[in-house]
């Protein structure tokens, strides 16, 4: 299976802003690192036969989130979070870079990924928007020019 070619970059913010500057290209380093990292995405209903078990995801505001840990701490600090460290939990290892361009768009829905979404601000949130997802998957891109 082809994997597409990632989303175009989005502009640079308006040159007069050195911060909003920098926080982007911080979040460009971040996605960069994200798309070159294998993360632990844990499958969902427990009870569910594996072949049937898709990846767990948590709905926000309308737009649905894959659920994605750095490694086996960050999971567990989950797990612990919503008092379930006792579970077994199975989880696949893929590459980000496969999460957001093949995963994301599959979704169906506006969809991201969050990573170590139980580490407060330390975790990372990658939203459904250009530059991040393919522009087909993206809520801020419209089929024949931007929204």
């Amino acid at each position: 299976m082809d994997v597409p070619a990632p989303a175009e970059q989005a502009p640079e913010p308006a040159a007069g802003n050195p911060e909003a500057a920098a926080r982007r290209r911080r979040f460009a380093e971040l996605l960069e690192e994200f798309r070159h990292t294998a993360v632990l995405v844990p499958l969902g209903e427990a009870d569910a036969p594996d072949r049937e078990r898709g990846m767990l995801t948590a709905d926000r505001n309308g737009v649905r989130f894959i659920l994605a840990f750095s490694d086996g701490q960050a999971l567990a600090r989950y797990a612990r979070a919503r008092g379930e460290f006792a579970r077994d939990w199975t989880y696949q290892t893929v590459l980000g870079a496969r999460l957001l361009d093949v995963a994301v768009p599959a979704a169906g829905v506006p969809c991201g990924v969050a990573l170590d979404c139980a580490d407060g601000p330390d975790g990372m949130v990658f939203p459904p928007v250009r530059g991040v997802v393919p522009d087909g998957a993206a809520v801020d891109f419209e089929t024949g020019g931007p929204a």
